[in-house]
């Protein structure tokens, strides 16, 4: 490996190891409930989105309704991916002129990117349109790794078990 390689891996290492204490304490906040130096900007916002989507704040929603908001989440996320492929040729950004994704195929990549295991079976510069690369296979990689740290987030309080004493930054009760 190059010096180059190696002055990356360690820059990339000690930017990592430098921002670990500060967003690890900013998490514990936000999870915590208190107040941090981005409150002011954020919290109006997500009170807007809990007053749009009819979310009560102060109210425990239980792990029936973080499990069914999850998978309706989830299914949202699969049925829209398998929209675009299935419609690639009929969306812009797609200057190949590439045709619909056949339906297997569709399917076995839509659920593949929502499970995140990410099974492809293709070359997506010669079956998959630039729009459903950028604002489909990317983003499920991005979405279903952030819903797992959602759930993992939220089970000590959603299975109100001992695990809030491992950690009890994330139990706000």
């Amino acid at each position: 490996m190059t010096f180059n390689g190696w002055f990356q891996i360690a820059l990339f290492s000690a930017v990592i190891v430098l921002l670990a204490r500060p967003l690890g304490g900013y998490m514990t906040r936000v999870f915590a409930g208190e107040r941090t130096f981005l409150s002011p900007v954020l919290r109006p916002l997500e009170r807007v989105f809990y007053r749009l989507s009819g979310v009560d704040e102060r109210v425990d929603p239980g792990w029936v309704s973080y499990a069914v908001a999850m998978l309706m989440f989830n299914l949202a996320g699969f049925l829209l991916l398998y929209a675009m492929q299935r419609f690639q040729a009929l969306l812009p950004f797609n200057p190949a002129g590439q045709s619909a994704v056949e339906e297997g195929l569709a399917f076995n990549t839509a659920m593949s990117y929502t499970t995140n295991t990410n099974w492809q079976s293709y070359v997506p510069e010669t079956t998959m349109s630039y729009l459903v690369q950028m604002a489909g296979l990317t983003v499920h990689n991005c979405v279903s790794a952030a819903t797992g740290v959602a759930l993992a987030s939220a089970t000590p309080v959603a299975a109100d078990t001992k695990l809030c004493t491992v950690s009890p930054a994330i139990c706000t009760r």
